[in-house]
Order: structure tokens, then C-alpha cells, then sequence
């Protein structure tokens, strides 16, 4: 069992809204901006340069960092964590089952991870992999640290284009979990019924896993 981390195990909500601050825009300006780019498509960053043309992501993280040196700005903690991450991650481990995290996310978020003690036997970034998704490489890593064939790992996460159908080009089971703004948004479409299962929460995976055989 391999899992994303934004809006799979981690409520970005919290994210969004200190960005919002950032910007100088109401949350829910903001957060209809960011719908409205992902509903159609379009990358998420438009809906920054939307509210705020010529918008820089590197060096306004930077600034950020300059202004803001003890906020957690961009970055999460332990109380960003979805509530049922914690029981459905120890049932599948209690099972027998092998949990890794492997998601896009910067350097700091291995660390953050980390801290939060989840029942895991490894935690991965794509920034210290130096790849991300949705490029086959990023898999391919995914398979080599899980150390089974590719058949044999279920790769969970919120979005189809970088989670069910890279992970499904490189011959992994997927999960597509329904939450987030990407998760209700890319339920709808036909390419997820390429995913092996749709959840709703996590704490119906491990039932899922023992009918699945």
C-alpha cells in the first residue's frame, strides 16, 4: 500500500487559506478561484496568477519565508492530518500489509511526516527523488522501494492524471480517494472507472483490501 500525501492523507485547507492571506484575497475567493482552474482543467497555479498577476511561486515562497520565518506558510503539521488516516493506516499494517508514503511534496514535508509518528514503514518526497508525478520514473521508484512486483501494490490518491493513470501505466493497482478539490472533481469523470476502487474515506480501504483477496 503506497499513499499520495496532499488531500490523501493531509487536509490542505489550512494551506490554501494561509495562501489566501498571502494574496490579499477573502478564502473564499480564493477557494472559488481554485475550483473554478481545476474544473476546467487548467493548473492549479492559475488560480494564484488569477488573483494576483505575474504571480512568482519560487520567490514568493521565499519572501514568505523571509517575513514569516516561524509560520508554517506553505508547509503542514500534525493537525492537518485527515482524522481517519491514523485508524485505517494501523488496520491495514495490522493486517499485514506493507504502508509506504511516496508523493509529490518539498523536502520539509518528509520531516513533517516523519514527526507525526504514522504507523508506516517509510515516508518519501519527490523532491528528494529528485522525480515527480506524474512521470513513469516516479513509479518506478515507488515499485523499487516497495520491493514487490508492480501488480502487488495498490497506489491511493486524489487525482486521475497523477495518481490512477501513471500509476496504472506502470502496472499498479489504484485507488481513487473521493476528497479534495481534485478527488470530487476527477470521481466524476470517465477515466476513473480505470481505478480498481473509488473510496470515500479511507477506513473503507481495509475492507476492500480483504474482499479483493
Amino acid at each position: 500500500m503506497v499513499f499520495d500525501v496532499g488531500e490523501t492523507l493531509i487536509d490542505e485547507t489550512r494551506i490554501f487559506g494561509r495562501w489566501a492571506d498571502r494574496l490579499g484575497v477573502p478564502h473564499l475567493t480564493f477557494f472559488g478561484t481554485l475550483g473554478g482552474v481545476l474544473a476546467e482543467g487548467r493548473p492549479m497555479l492559475d488560480a494564484f496568477r488569477l488573483v494576483k498577476p505575474g504571480f512568482d511561486l519560487e520567490a514568493e515562497i521565499t519572501a514568505w519565508e523571509r517575513d514569516e520565518p516561524d509560520s508554517l506558510r506553505e508547509n503542514f503539521d500534525a493537525d492537518d492530518l485527515y482524522p481517519d488516516v491514523r485508524p485505517a493506516l494501523e488496520k491495514l499494517r495490522a493486517g499485514g500489509l506493507r504502508v509506504l508514503i511516496a508523493g509529490n511534496q518539498p523536502v520539509q514535508a518528509e520531516a513533517a511526516l516523519r514527526a507525526m509518528a504514522l504507523p508506516v514503514e517509510d515516508v518519501h518526497v519527490s523532491a528528494a527523488w529528485g522525480v515527480a508525478k506524474p512521470e513513469r520514473a516516479f513509479f518506478t521508484r515507488v515499485i523499487e522501494e516497495a520491493g514487490v512486483a508492480a501488480e502487488e501494490i495498490l497506489y491511493v490518491g486524489d487525482r486521475i492524471d497523477n495518481d490512477v493513470i501513471p500509476a496504472r501505466a506502470s502496472g499498479l493497482r489504484t485507488a481513487l480517494l473521493r476528497r479534495g478539490p481534485w478527488g470530487y472533481l476527477h470521481a466524476e469523470r470517465p477515466e476513473a472507472e480505470q481505478a480498481d476502487v473509488i473510496l470515500t474515506d479511507l477506513t473503507e480501504l481495509p475492507r476492500w483490501v480483504a474482499d479483493a483477496g
